[in-house]
């Protein structure tokens, strides 16, 4: 692959780099206040505009035959909504011992509480040849049923800001979550042939919209002299999320195929990468919303940050590994019957 090429496919990585780069040289101009104005453009405009292209690109109609697998969704579900945020909070009563930066380790628990993706499960699970309906399924009802359990966890594990409310909290996350979801479902229904026909790049839409909410989050950083990012921190931060989804694949795997589980090989596949991966489209709004006013907002997306491109490389390195598997798998069985 070349190097134009493989920019262009990497490009919302290296979009990542730069906004938070310009918001370190010029944090003035996306600062609360400031010329952007990200306490409306961010905060409502964008915020919607992300779940407004989700409800306009999630097929509905293409979940309705995997709907009836109830005991894959509920492990998945049940997995990444409930396992895992009481998993990592076990972990971090440990962490905490040590000198890892506090906030950073608040913001691998906010990691824990976030709903499975819209497309990188899916992506991957396609690209093994696993359980494709079943994938699309759980990411998508795991990012409306997130939309409720997520802000909930986030309040139950870490708290709010003392100026938020929660009758506020979850108002604003009404107006710019839920409804903006609803009228892209209602508007996909009148426009399904033309989107069909035309195909939209929804996900670079939502990935441009949410290099902005990253760079406004990044500037006030960057504008606060009080706060300092230790490397030695980031550094281990990194090494315990490549270890968290490792551990997890692993576990999921070793649940999903023991005797009498009643999962398909290309069930598993769905499960590994529905269970462990999770949502920064979905998680960075919603962060923006629940700990609006925390002068630290941005060291805690900063694990979110990480796990978000950790989980697809992590992934894409093990697609031919997991494809060999579920092939020999497919074929014994075959054999067997």
């Amino acid at each position: 692959m070349g190097l134009l090429a493989r920019l262009r496919k990497e490009w919302f990585i290296i979009g990542i780099v730069l906004v938070i780069l310009s918001a370190k040289l010029q944090p003035s101009v996306g600062v609360r206040g400031g010329p952007l104005k990200p306490e409306v453009t961010v905060a409502y405009v964008a915020v919607s505009l992300i779940f407004f292209n989700s409800g306009l690109s999630l097929k509905t109609e293409e979940l309705r035959s995997a709907l009836l697998h109830v005991r894959l969704h509920l492990f998945v579900q049940s997995f990444t909504l409930v396992f895992f945020p009481l998993a990592v909070w076990l972990l971090l009563q440990l962490l905490a011992l040590t000198a890892i930066d506090q906030w950073l380790l608040k913001g691998l628990q906010t990691v824990s509480c976030m709903p499975p993706p819209v497309s990188s499960a899916v992506i991957l699970t396609k690209a093994v040849g696993g359980n494709e309906a079943a994938a699309i399924f759980n990411s998508a009802f795991g990012s409306f049923l997130g939309i409720v359990v997520t802000p909930l966890l986030l309040l139950l594990f870490l708290g709010s800001s003392s100026s938020v409310p929660f009758t506020s909290i979850f108002s604003q996350l009404f107006m710019t979550v839920v409804v903006p979801l609803i009228l892209g479902q209602v508007c996909r229904g009148f426009l399904r042939e033309f989107l069909d026909r035309r195909k939209p790049p929804f996900g670079a839409i939502s990935s441009a919209v949410l290099l902005m909410i990253i760079y406004t989050t990044f500037c006030d950083t960057f504008s606060n002299p009080n706060i300092e990012l230790d490397p030695t921190s980031l550094l281990l931060v990194v090494l315990i999320i490549f270890s968290i989804q490792v551990s997890f694949m692993l576990l999921t795997f070793a649940f999903s195929t023991r005797s009498g589980s009643g999962f398909s090989p290309a069930d598993t596949v769905a499960i590994m990468f529905c269970s462990t991966h999770k949502s920064l489209t979905l998680g960075i709004p919603m962060l923006k919303i629940v700990f609006e006013g925390y002068e630290h907002l941005s060291l805690i997306s900063v694990p979110l940050l990480i796990y978000h491109p950790a989980q697809i490389l992590l992934g894409s390195v093990l697609v031919p590994t997991i494809r060999s598997w579920m092939t020999s798998r497919q074929k014994s069985s075959l054999l067997l019957k």
